[in-house]
C-alpha cells in the first residue's frame, strides 16, 4: 500500500539557512582532485587505466602455484617448508590446504609432517578466502526500474548489501550483477557499480554497464550532476529548511562508526534538508524531510542528522544522540534506519539527456509513516514532493538551496552503502553509501 501522504514543504518565505550548523570548510573549498564521494571512484579510474577489475584477479588466486624446494630447506618438515615458500599466506591456512589434498609433492598428496625431498616440486592450490569467493555469481534478485545498453537503475530494498565485505560477502548486488550480466559485469571494476546505499536504506541507484558509462557518472558524481534526494523521517521539530555543513570522518573513539570530526581527519560534507511533514507520537515530536546531497560520505544524512540533534528514527547505530528514543520500539516492529532514497537524476552517458526515476516508500516505511500519524491533511501530492523543484536541478548554474527565490532552486548531491547515507563502514556495509557514496 503507498499512501499520498506528508505534507508539503516548509511555510512559505521561511528564513533562509544556508549558514546554519556550519562546522566546515565547504565541499568547493577541498583540495584539488578530493572526491566528494566515499565511493569507488578511484577503482574505477584504476581500472580504466589497465589494472585488471578485483573480479577477475580473484579467479586467477585459485590458480596452481608451484615451486622447488632449495637445497636449505631439503628435509624439513611439509608446513615448515610451504611457510617459507609461501608467506603470504598463514601456517595455519597452509596446514588446512595439505590436509584437504590441495597441496602435491612430486604429483602426489602430501602430509603435514611429511619431510621435503631435495628438488621436490610443490604444487599448492589455494582456496579462495571468503572475500575472493565473494565475486561470484549468485542470482539476486534485482528489482530493476530502468535499463539500457548503458545504465541500470535499481530500486534496493532495506536490507539487501551493495558490495561484499567483512560480514556481507555474499548475497549482495554485485553478484547479482555478475550472474545477470556474466564476462560483461566482471570486466567492470565492482560490475559496474559507482555509488552505494547502506544495507539498511532502501531506494535508487545507478549502476553501469560498459566502462565509458561508467566513468562518466563517476564524473557526474564529482560534478555534482547526479541528484540524490532522500525522505527521511527524524527525531524532534525539525526547522522548516537548512544545510549542515560538517566534516565527517571515522569516529576517533569508535572506529565502526562516522562522526563528525574536526581537522585533517574529515572529509567535507554537505547536507541540504526541507521539512515536509511534522506529527507527534506519544508525546515525542517527528518530523518527516527531504534530504539532498552535495556530497556522499559514508552515513552522511544519518550522520548530520544527529549532530544537529535530530537522529534518523529507528537507527542503530546514531540513534542515541536523543537518549534512547531513537532505538525505542516503533510501530509495527520497524527496525531500520528510516531513510528511503526515492529520486534519482541524472545526465544519461551516450545520449546527454536529462533522466529522473523515482521509488516509492517501500511497505515497511509507509506503514510507520501512516502509524505516527504522517498525512493526516487531504488532497497533498505524495511526499509533498514538487516535480519543477527537482526539474530545476539541471541547470548550468549550480546547485542553490535557501536562496531568496524558490526553494531547492537548482544543483545537489545517503551509502552506501553511503549518498543518503553514502554508504558503510567495511564491518557493516554494504555501502547502506547508505547515504550516498559513490562506489
Amino acid at each position: 500500500m503507498t499512501r499520498s501522504v506528508i505534507r508539503g514543504a516548509g511555510a512559505p518565505g521561511a528564513q533562509n539557512s544556508i549558514s546554519d550548523y556550519s562546522l566546515g570548510d565547504e565541499p568547493d573549498d577541498a583540495a584539488a582532485g578530493e572526491a566528494i564521494d566515499d565511493d569507488l571512484i578511484g577503482e574505477a579510474f584504476t581500472a580504466a587505466s589497465g589494472n585488471e577489475p578485483r573480479t577477475r584477479r580473484a579467479q586467477q588466486e585459485q590458480e596452481v602455484r608451484r615451486a622447488e624446494v632449495p637445497d636449505e630447506l631439503a628435509g624439513e618438515r611439509l608446513d615448515k617448508v610451504l611457510a617459507k615458500i609461501f608467506p603470504e599466506f598463514s601456517r595455519s591456512r597452509l596446514q588446512g590446504w595439505i590436509e584437504a589434498q590441495r597441496v602435491h609433492v612430486d604429483g602426489k598428496p602430501a602430509k603435514v609432517r611429511q619431510p621435503v625431498p631435495l628438488g621436490a616440486v610443490i604444487e599448492l592450490v589455494p582456496d579462495l578466502l571468503p572475500e575472493q569467493l565473494a565475486f561470484t555469481p549468485e542470482p539476486v534478485p534485482l528489482d530493476v526500474i530502468y535499463e539500457d545498453d548503458a545504465i541500470l537503475v535499481i530500486n534496493k530494498p532495506a536490507g539487501l548489501v551493495v558490495h561484499p565485505a567483512a560480514g556481507n560477502w555474499s548475497g549482495t548486488i554485485l553478484n547479482g550483477l555478475l550472474h545477470r550480466y556474466g564476462e560483461a559485469a566482471a570486466g567492470l571494476p565492482r560490475a559496474g557499480i559507482v555509488h552505494r546505499l547502506d544495507k539498511d536504506t532502501s531506494g535508487l541507484m545507478v549502476v553501469a554497464r560498459t566502462l565509458e558509462a561508467q566513468t562518466d557518472l563517476v564524473r557526474q558524481l564529482q560534478a555534482r550532476t547526479v541528484k540524490r534526494r532522500y525522505l527521511a523521517l527524524v527525531w524532534g521539530n525539525i526547522r522548516d529548511e537548512g544545510t549542515v555543513d560538517a566534516p565527517i570522518g571515522r569516529d576517533p573513539r569508535e572506529r565502526t562508526r562516522m562522526a563528525v570530526v574536526a581537522g585533517a581527519s574529515g572529509k567535507p560534507a554537505r547536507t541540504h534538508f526541507r521539512r515536509i511533514d511534522k506529527t507527534l507520537w506519544h508525546n515525542q515530536p517527528v518530523s518527516a524531510i527531504h534530504c539532498d546531497l552535495e556530497t556522499g560520505r559514508t552515513h552522511q544524512i544519518r550522520v548530520h542528522c544527529a549532530a544537529i540533534g535530530h537522529p534518523l528514527l529507528g537507527d542503530p547505530v546514531y540513534g542515541h544522540a536523543r537518549g534512547k528514543r531513537s532505538v525505542a520500539a516503533l510501530p509495527d516492529g520497524f527496525a531500520r534506519q528510516a531513510l528511503h532514497a526515492w529520486r534519482l537524476g541524472l545526465i544519461h552517458p551516450v545520449t546527454g539527456r536529462a533522466m529522473q526515476w523515482r521509488a516509492e516508500v517501500p511497505d515497511d516505511m509507509d506503514a510507520l509513516i501512516e502509524a505516527l500519524g504522517f498525512g493526516r491533511e487531504e488532497g497533498e501530492d505524495e511526499h509533498g514532493f514538487d516535480d519543477e523543484v527537482f526539474d530545476s536541478a539541471y541547470t548550468d548554474e549550480g546547485y542553490v538551496i535557501g536562496s531568496d527565490e524558490d526553494d531547492y532552486d537548482e544543483e545537489d548531491d545517503e551509502g552506501d552503502e553511503g549518498d543518503e547515507d553514502g554508504g558503510e563502514p567495511q564491518d557493516e556495509q554494504d555501502d547502506e553509501g547508505e547515504e550516498d557514496k559513490p562506489a
